[in-house]
Order: structure tokens, then sequence, then C-alpha cells
């Protein structure tokens, strides 16, 4: 099974591209989604003991939880260091499980791969990428974004031209979702011609399928 990693900074389609793969029968993990079902479970005490007030009704108020972070940047940290072991271990179960169904392809969808130095456990990473005013655009258009909030989410994040400079594949979302398509039907094609060694990384640090 090959293991391969998806990025792309704030705005530049990433999302769009993980629904794609999927409608064409390749798993995918969804670690915002995996951030959620923490937010509303295993992470609570950590996070609670952390950031006092965040927790309400038996889940992370977000919306808290992003004030007391914009407030203090050094709680970045803090909380990467909650959730980060926590969405890894998620990561793991759902890599054993594509294994267990015989999947030739996984996707981990990871926002912060490169920072985090993902690719050392991956078999190739796709970078999704777009123009930077359309970026800007996607972004300002979202609600309760506000130029502000965009500029610091971007400081935290490698810059676009890194980020593909390091990629093994990048796919320009700036066009037609039709063109979108298209380039990662060529990407799929040339990781199936690919043998992965990644997955026997992730099965002996976490123990045996």
């Amino acid at each position: 099974m090959l293991v391969v990693g998806l990025t792309g900074s704030i705005g530049m389609g990433k999302t769009t591209a993980a629904n794609y793969l999927q409608s064409v029968g390749i798993s995918v993990f969804d670690s915002d989604l995996a951030v959620h079902t923490l937010y509303r479970g295993e992470a609570i005490p950590f996070i609670d003991a952390a950031f006092p007030g965040v927790v309400e009704d038996g889940e992370v108020n977000r919306a808290k939880l992003s004030a007391q972070l914009q407030a203090d940047p050094d709680g970045f940290a803090k909380l990467e260091a909650i959730v980060h072991p926590l969405v890894r271990a998620a990561q793991w179960r759902f890599l054993r499980e594509a294994h267990s169904a015989s999947a030739p392809l996984a996707v981990l969808d990871i926002p912060l791969l490169f920072e985090t130095g993902a690719e050392k456990h991956l078999d190739a990473t796709i970078v999704v990428s777009a123009e930077p005013d359309i970026q800007k655009g996607r972004v300002l258009a979202r609600p309760g974004m506000t130029a502000e909030k965009f500029a610091a989410l971007s400081a935290r994040q490698m810059p676009d031209e890194e980020k593909r400079r390091r990629a093994t594949f990048v796919v320009n979302t700036s066009g037609p979702i039709e063109e979108t398509h298209r380039q990662f039907d060529a990407v799929v094609a040339n990781l199936h011609d690919r043998i992965g060694h990644a997955w026997a990384l992730w099965r002996d640090r976490h123990g045996k399928a």
C-alpha cells in the first residue's frame, strides 16, 4: 500500500481535492474532521487543563480556543503538543483499516505536513497551490474571516513556494475544477506505478497490523 500526503496552504483547495480523491474511490484521512472529533472527546481533559474556560457543554468551543490562541501565540505549541500525537494515532488506525481492506493507495490530508516533518513517513506528497489573489479571495469569502486572521494563519504556515519545492507533485487549483480533476487523475495514475515503503515504517513504529 502506498501512503501519500496531501497538503496546501489555507485557501488552496485542499478540501476540494480530498473530496475528489474520495469520489474516485481513494481512501482519504481527514485531519480537520479528526481534530473536530478529538475536540468532542479524547482531547477535552488535556485542552481544558491547558486552556481553562474553552470547554463548554462537553466539547471544546473553537471560538474561545481561537481567542486564547490569538492572545497568546505560544499557546499554539501547547495545543499542538496535545493534538498532534492524538491525530497520529488516528492516522495509524486509518492506515491499518485501509491496509486490511487491501487499498492500493491511502491519502493522509495533513494541513501542516512539511511544518511537522510528516513527509519522512510518506511515499509521496501532493501540494495544492493557487495564485495568491485567488487564494486570498477564497479565504476572505469565508464567514468570520478577516484580513488580520488570514495574515496570522498564513504566518504559521510554510510559504507556498517552499511547499511546492518540496512536493512530489504539485496541483494548480487556480483554473476550472475540471482542470484540477485532470491534474489529479494524472497524479493518481503516476502513483499507481510506484512501490511504497511508508506502510512498513508505520507498521514497525506502531505495531504489527
